[in-house]
């Protein structure tokens, strides 16, 4: 039986990289001599399979080199001891927050230095967009480039949740987790999506199952409630930077994305008409381009990266 992946691709298999207290797992793609490395960071509690082989074959194809990781507190990574945020906080919006943002940054940032000593160019993708802006912020000279998928800059008013899509959050558990995540992907991703990207997520939930216990969002989401407004700081940023939203996005609403463009200066958006919160299949095409585009203007591993503006 064959999945929805079926690019064989060259892999180091499974390694682990310590940052401080935090073991995180990663798997590098493609020609280590390549001479851009792409690090890759997946959304609220899924892991690096939810980076689909496809799609990495696509970027590898491409010349890049790929590093796809599981965040602090999903898959093989380390999971944190304390509290998450309960539904009723989710609505208030308040939540006591066991690490930041800022923390998952600089797990990412950690990653860089042993993976790519000469910097990477970041993709991040909801909650992997907010880690990436925080990356390129705090650790601009190891940021080639930065790709903001799904996000937003943290200024509390835009790309904020449609209100019908709120339930999303609260939902009990489906009682096949794998045809639950099915139908919520139906609900909140593109327009024409296709049986091919309904098989991806059973693909995805099936793998992240095969590797071990259920993963723990809530602390991932209690820094999400707790981010901080960053457009000063993205004000700062002359690493090039692509900004990538659906204008059907309902869970991170298109302005979070317009917002985030707006905030960093020469920043490319790209809007795409019927993407949602997903990345069907047929978003690909353009989302890979972009990446390639904007990982060239980040420059040869020889040349210093742009990092932050020296006035500031």
């Amino acid at each position: 039986m064959t999945t929805s992946d079926q690019r064989a691709l060259p892999t180091t298999g499974e390694q682990f990289c310590q940052v401080g207290d935090i073991s995180l797992c990663y798997e590098a793609l493609g020609d280590p001599q390549a001479e851009h490395t792409v690090v890759l960071i997946m959304g609220l509690g899924l892991q690096m399979v939810w980076w689909r082989d496809d799609f990495c074959a696509e970027l590898t194809g491409r010349g890049l080199r790929v590093v796809r990781f599981d965040n602090r507190d999903v898959g093989h990574s380390t999971r944190v001891r304390g509290p998450g945020v309960s539904a009723f906080g989710f609505l208030r919006r308040r939540a006591t927050a066991t690490y930041s943002l800022g923390d998952m940054a600089d797990d990412t940032a950690g990653l860089i230095e042993q993976v790519a000593p000469d910097g990477a160019h970041l993709v991040g993708v909801s909650l992997g967009s907010l880690i990436a802006q925080e990356v390129a912020i705090r650790h601009a000279a190891r940021t080639r480039s930065v790709v903001s998928i799904m996000g937003r800059p943290g200024d509390g008013r835009t790309g904020t949740v449609a209100r019908r899509m709120l339930i999303e959050f609260v939902r009990p558990p489906a009682i096949d987790p794998v045809e639950g995540l099915v139908a919520s992907f139906g609900r909140i991703g593109s327009q024409r999506r296709t049986a091919q990207d309904d098989e991806d997520v059973r693909t995805a939930v099936r793998r992240s199952m095969s590797r071990g216990p259920g993963d723990d969002s809530g602390r991932q989401l209690a820094a999400i409630l707790n981010e901080r407004d960053r457009r000063a700081d993205l004000g700062r940023l002359q690493m090039p930077a692509l900004v990538v939203h659906g204008n059907q996005d309902r869970i991170i609403q298109p302005s979070g994305g317009r917002a985030t463009a707006a905030a960093i200066p020469g920043s490319e958006l790209l809007e795409i008409n019927g993407m949602g919160h997903d990345l069907a299949r047929w978003t690909w095409p353009a989302v890979i381009d972009g990446i390639e585009r904007t990982a060239h203007r980040g420059g040869p591993p020889g040349m210093k990266p742009l990092g932050l503006r020296d006035d500031d």
